[in-house]
């Protein structure tokens, strides 16, 4: 049988004896292994060991109360852009695109794009960003911003001397992760860093792009992290890109200060698949070539098609979600998100958009259409991340007054109850490495 296993080894002279020593670094796994080892992984990565113990008002251990389980939030976090929130010139669907955003997920990523946020000079659009991320904290969804710096564009009020271009980027920078501390304390800092020279951007910010290239591609980049983790001394800071290949790869690794530590805590990986998805193991090879950096990976762009699958759409024809598209869809991104949260290295996962209302290249990417009615891939998606991967149990207590379960990772809500009453409340959180033990004390 060929399991894939590498050996890497070494020659060592003792006494004049030689030795090998032989280390199996990793094991490259085929599709078929990949798929099958699935539900084992989840439950290894996914799920720990708790303990509950319920005591009255005097500190005694209860035998035989009644034990509610609810889980409420996960730990992995499942997003999604939400750049149509408060869009919509419909209430309704507004109200539906603001409801089904919250029932699937807990994840949300906020624009920053800098030439439509700061459409006039020292004018940002804070304002509408903070109503957006107050009503994700509202919701329990925790907010990312995208991105701090990247070269798509440039707002129209740039000087033309580069230096002072520079000391406007840092400023901004410092600003945005300042101003939003506790609100939103995770940021892609640097955007698609392994071509930002590439046409059409350096067409549509010539002196954007200008400064970068004096300053130096990884020179700009570092001087990023530097600002944005001087503003945010404990947010988290991504480095995030489309090329997932040796490219992208040499960037991470040159991304260190002085002393060669890492500059960013996330390393971020687009998948958009407009031209159709990744096999099992693309998927699994890019997680296993940046897991090797120790860091915690964030799929942050993922987009897959309900409708006609390229980059630019169908010729002379409106690209519309299909009924096949969407059967398709729902079957990749059911695939997609299962090997991904499998994977013990992956800790998020961002839709590339919600809604196919004015998403990206005005493609059918979204988990609801237009009209905001949900897809198959909405519906199946709800089924893993608040079914299939969702605790909930009913447990009673022992002799000692304690009560074991096996949980996926993230926060709870415990209901003690005794002669069927309600007699005790507690939340908690269940953590990958923490020691996992809730007291719930009777009134």
């Amino acid at each position: 049988m060929n399991t894939g296993l590498k050996i890497f080894g070494w020659l060592l002279t003792v006494g004049g004896f030689q030795i090998i020593f032989c280390s199996a670094i990793s094991a490259e796994l085929n599709e078929d292994e990949i798929l099958a080892g699935i539900e084992a992984r989840i439950e290894k990565h996914r799920k720990v060991d708790a303990v509950l113990s319920v005591v009255d008002a005097d500190g005694r251990p209860v035998s035989g109360a009644e034990v509610a389980v609810e889980q409420t939030r996960h730990g992995f976090l499942f997003g999604s852009n939400i750049y149509r929130w408060g869009k919509q010139d419909d209430e309704k669907l507004e109200a539906a695109y603001r409801r089904q955003f919250a029932e699937l997920l807990n994840y949300a990523t906020l624009a920053f794009y800098w030439p439509g946020y700061e459409k006039q000079r020292d004018k940002p659009n804070h304002e509408y960003t903070e109503r957006v991320a107050q009503w994700c904290r509202q919701h329990d969804i925790i907010t990312k911003g995208h991105p701090l710096a990247w070269n798509y564009a440039e707002p129209g009020w740039l000087p033309d001397d580069a230096e002072q271009i520079r000391r406007l980027q840092m400023a901004r920078i410092e600003d945005c992760v300042k101003r939003f501390t506790g609100l939103i304390d995770r940021w892609d800092v640097v955007n698609e860093v392994t071509h930002f020279d590439r046409k059409p951007f350096s067409d549509r910010s010539p002196k954007l792009t200008g400064m970068w290239k004096k300053v130096g591609r990884m020179e700009f980049t570092r001087e990023c992290f530097l600002h944005a983790r001087k503003a945010g001394p404990k947010a988290m800071l991504l480095i995030n890109d489309y090329r997932t290949g040796d490219g992208y790869r040499q960037v991470v690794e040159q991304l260190v200060d002085a002393d060669g530590k890492p500059m960013y805590d996330v390393i971020g990986i687009q998948s958009h698949m407009h031209g159709g998805a990744w096999p099992t193991k693309t998927i699994w090879q890019v997680c296993e070539r940046f897991a090797r950096f120790g860091v915690p990976l964030h799929f942050t762009e993922t987009t897959i098609l309900s409708g006609h699958r390229s980059w630019n759409g169908p010729k002379n024809a409106d690209w519309v979600s299909t009924p096949e598209g969407e059967a398709y869809q729902a079957r990749e991104v059911v695939r997609f998100y299962s090997v991904l949260f499998s994977h013990p290295a992956v800790e998020a996962i961002t839709w590339w958009d919600f809604s196919d209302l004015h998403s990206w290249k005005r493609a059918p990417a979204g988990f609801i259409r237009k009209d905001m009615t949900p897809k198959p891939a909405f519906v199946e998606l709800k089924k893993l991340i608040k079914q299939k991967w969702w605790t909930e149990k009913k447990l009673r207590t022992g002799a000692g007054g304690s009560a074991r379960f096996r949980g996926f990772i993230g926060d709870y809500k415990i209901t003690v109850s005794r002669g069927g009453k309600q007699a005790g409340v507690e939340e908690f959180t269940l953590l990958k490495d923490g020691e996992n033990r809730c007291v719930v004390k009777l009134k």
